[in-house]
């Protein structure tokens, strides 16, 4: 086990201070001994255990991690097999290996075997919250979904863990974790919980 878990919270968009704070709970409620960092640059990778990609804008977050080095320095340590990951919304986006709308502006990390569709239940208004059922959760995870986009095919080892009907929401491959929807926008620290077991 690490003697002390850091993860990092990429802080160029979305609900960055909400999966901090989910995290920073999850360590609490654990027992484990972590801290939380926000990741602004490549010195910020360099040092954590594992990395949050959070939900806002696909297009905008890759192209910071991209002209800020921090696309080639997390690419860099995934060839080490050292640091596990998890998207949730846009950063599900930014882990597949393809995009279903073949916008070229996003930069993808293609760490997963999967294709995914932004926007894919629609605008903002469409937003919506979803019990669903998780592989391994016991119980239904109300699950929040912003602009959300949806896994549409998975193959090689990546697994799929959620569905709404057929759509695909949250996938695994080996220590990289994608979400469609939002945990950190809920008191539920289950999926927080998860990807810590991923770690340590």
């Amino acid at each position: 086990m690490v003697k002390k878990v850091s993860i990092g919270i990429l802080a160029a968009q979305g609900a960055v201070s909400e999966h901090f704070t989910a995290m920073k709970n999850t360590f609490k409620q654990t027992n484990i001994d972590g801290e939380v960092i926000f990741v602004n640059n490549i010195d910020d990778i360099k040092k954590i255990d594992a990395l949050i990609l959070p939900g806002g804008e696909s297009t905008t977050i890759s192209n910071i991690l991209y002209k800020n080095r921090m696309y080639k320095t997390i690419n860099e340590r995934i060839k080490d097999n050292d640091l596990p990951i998890m998207g949730t919304c846009a950063g599900c986006v930014i882990l597949a290996k393809e995009l279903g709308d073949d916008d070229n502006k996003v930069r993808l990390l293609k760490f997963m075997d999967m294709q995914v569709e932004r926007n894919s239940f629609g605008r903002q208004r469409e937003s919506f919250e979803k019990n669903i059922l998780i592989e391994d959760f016991p119980e239904p995870y109300n699950a929040v979904f912003i602009r959300a986009p949806t896994i549409k095919r998975v193959w090689g080892r990546c697994k799929v863990l959620a569905k709404i009907e057929k759509e695909i929401v949250m996938a695994r491959q080996d220590k990289f974790l994608a979400l469609a929807f939002h945990p950190e926008l809920t008191d539920d620290l289950r999926v927080h919980r998860y990807f810590l077991d991923m770690i340590v």
